[in-house]
């Protein structure tokens, strides 16, 4: 069963480097600034991660029915299902995430970010960005006015030779706001537009074009036209032909010809068992692809969960359908990740675009409801089994320690060693800091 469609600059060595010489006689305002300077810099140096899977539950989930649910309210508030103890004492989520309690003692949830966009387009905008679109843009809509966290990492981190440093699953679409906006083409998504749960998944990037040698398939144009990613080529040759061909190319090249990559890519490696702990699900695969992209190098993958914008039988797709997914695709990637090594450098995260409303409506769904979500935090010294925040008795909104969508960025950015207030410049020379305010919410640290 499946709901319908939706309702509707200095440099990073320079802000390492900067000190608190000369402190003496300035103003409050810079002695302020000096002051968040050398928190920053303390969290810059206490962070961790490597790299991030970042899992895009799109649409919108409720927290009452994940994360943050309330069990003393009303039954018209607090819904049909009820809450369950987990692998962390004082801690309790949904009953239909049983995998997940067990993991619980390996996260954080961050229970009280709210903003104040109830479109999907703006919410994912938002959540996908650090930065709020200068103008309304609404359910059907799809704009990008700022690069997006992985095009934002890309250009900073990059990736091993061969590599893509930004991979984002693209079913059943690319993210409304997850590309490169002004930083340009070669900053885009590499995307995987087909189903890893296919038993025939096989990147067409990963194979020569039939009956072409190597080399002679790197001097043709039919190589760019067997790309999974023609449609983004497409889109970037409209703007720049010559640089968006040209870098798609190049990075098709480094594909084909990288055993590193097709190793990656590979989920054939994997052994039946591990393909069933992950779920025969098309979220459960990308999380296990995502697992080997990240061990591989990648340091920006995007999973993408679509469907949980629930205006109605909420209670009824939740139970079917989502929840089971994601219980078992989520515990087992945390899981996998720990006992590898890798939890301990790589940052786990899980939310989507805002949560739902406090009432349940007439059609026994939620509505939109940016004033309160849960994000769930793991990994990259992300602090085990605690909560930041909380929403009042109702989950409206933030009871203490509200936070804002630019601390989450700060975060984000913070945990990968990258400075979130640095400015880049548009292409009409306009500078424009990655994250506009904000700060690192420390509890994270």
């Amino acid at each position: 069963m499946k709901p319908g469609p939706y309702c509707d600059g200095r440099s990073r060595r320079n802000f390492l480097q900067t000190g608190l010489g000369g402190a003496a006689g300035l103003g409050l305002s810079s002695l302020l600034r000096l002051q968040a300077e050398t928190e920053a810099r303390e969290l810059a140096r206490k962070a961790q991660a490597k790299r991030c899977i970042y899992i895009w539950m799109d649409g919108g989930p409720s927290h009452y029915e994940t994360f943050d649910p309330k069990p003393e309210a009303p039954v018209e508030l607090r819904g049909e299902f009820s809450p369950i103890d987990t692998s962390q004492p004082g801690i309790q989520i949904c009953h239909l995430l049983p995998k997940t309690s067990k993991v619980m003692h390996l996260t954080t949830v961050i229970r009280s970010i709210s903003h104040h966009d109830p479109g999907h387009g703006g919410g994912n905008h938002y959540l996908t960005t650090g930065r709020p679109t200068p103008t309304p843009i609404g359910c059907g809509d799809s704009a990008s006015f700022h690069p997006s966290f992985g095009s934002t990492i890309a250009k900073e981190i990059g990736a091993a030779s061969g590599l893509p440093p930004y991979v984002q699953f693209a079913l059943p679409g690319p993210l409304r706001s997850g590309g490169p906006s002004f930083l340009g083409s070669k900053y885009a998504p590499f995307l995987v537009a087909d189903n890893p749960n296919d038993p025939n998944f096989q990147l067409a990037d990963m194979t020569l074009p039939p009956g072409l040698a190597e080399g002679r398939a790197m001097s043709r144009l039919n190589l760019r036209r067997t790309l999974d990613n023609l449609e983004r080529i497409e889109e970037a040759a409209a703007a720049d032909p010559a640089r968006g061909l040209d870098n798609f190319y190049q990075q098709a090249q480094s594909l084909v010809t990288s055993t590193q990559a097709k190793q990656a890519f590979d989920l054939s490696q994997e052994s039946e068992k591990a393909r069933d702990a992950y779920g025969r699900t098309m979220v459960g695969q990308q999380c296990l692809l995502a697992r080997r992209l990240v061990e591989a190098g990648v340091p920006f993958v995007t999973v993408q969960h679509a469907g949980w914008d629930h205006h109605a039988n909420i209670f009824t797709y939740l139970k079917a359908r989502y929840l089971p997914i994601f219980d078992q695709a989520f515990s087992t990637l945390l899981l996998d990740l720990e006992d590898r090594g890798l939890l301990e450098d790589t940052l786990v995260l899980a939310l989507g675009e805002f949560g739902r409303t406090p009432t349940i409506n007439k059609n026994a769904g939620r509505d939109h409801w940016p004033g309160a979500m849960s994000v769930v935090a793991a990994g990259a010294g992300v602090p085990r089994g605690a909560i930041v925040g909380s929403t009042d008795k109702r989950g409206s909104g933030p009871l203490d320690r509200p936070l804002s969508v630019e601390d989450f960025a700060c975060t984000l950015f913070t945990k990968l060693g990258i400075d979130p207030h640095q400015e880049y410049l548009t292409p009409q020379g306009r500078p424009i800091p990655i994250v506009n305010g904000g700060k690192p919410i420390h509890e994270l640290f």
